[in-house]
């Protein structure tokens, strides 16, 4: 059958439903039409830019400090630990004590629950070696004077109960030198104790 038969096969059918015929081909059209739109904005939508506020980005960029841990542990070095990391954090980092480590003196020189400042160095001796508190743990000795007990404070040369009291009631501060600028310390005990406090 050539195309003119049918052409005349068809034509009456077509022309008796010409407007429901019509009608489907528009649909067909429009339907084709939406699912390519679609195709294309959903491929643009993958590529929008998302604007963030400062506090978020700084919010998902975890922050972390390096710790150099020494001595009587099990692998002695330096380590990545999350800011608000403590002594005992650092202990874990580093696989713990060492079976020759002198317990008895990180039971009683040693807090576990201090806070560690960037570049901290801790020092776990030997049994029967000879190290005092102050040089066992440097971290320790770095007091941070805006989160720092009133009785860690007056472990700091020249620090009493009062001067304690005075630097926790004027917090927070943004530089050590700060407690000398607002008259908390004098010069001389400021001297002692300015190569032993942070404020981070």
């Amino acid at each position: 059958m050539d195309f003119t038969g049918l052409l005349d096969k068809y034509l009456p059918l077509l022309k008796k439903h010409w407007l429901p015929l019509s009608l489907a081909s528009l649909g067909m059209i429009f339907f084709a039409y939406g699912l390519i739109g679609l195709f294309f904005v959903n491929q643009s939508a993958s590529e929008d830019i998302v604007f963030e506020s400062s506090e978020e980005q700084s919010s998902k960029e975890a922050k972390t400090i390096f710790i150099d841990i020494e001595g009587a542990v099990v692998r002695p070095g330096l380590y990545k630990l999350p800011q608000d990391s403590r002594i005992q954090d650092a202990l874990v980092a580093a696989g713990g004590l060492a079976a020759s480590a002198d317990r008895n003196f990180v039971a009683k020189n040693i807090n576990l629950a201090i806070k560690l400042t960037d570049g901290a160095k801790i020092y776990i001796p030997n049994v029967g070696e000879a190290v005092s508190g102050a040089s066992a743990l440097n971290a320790s000795s770095q007091v941070n004077i805006n989160t720092s007990s009133q009785s860690e404070l007056e472990a700091l040369p020249g620090i009493g109960p009062v001067t304690a009291q005075k630097i926790i009631g004027n917090r927070p501060y943004g530089s050590a030198d700060e407690l000398l600028k607002r008259k908390i310390v004098g010069s001389k005990v400021f001297d002692q104790i300015k190569d032993k406090i942070t404020v981070y």
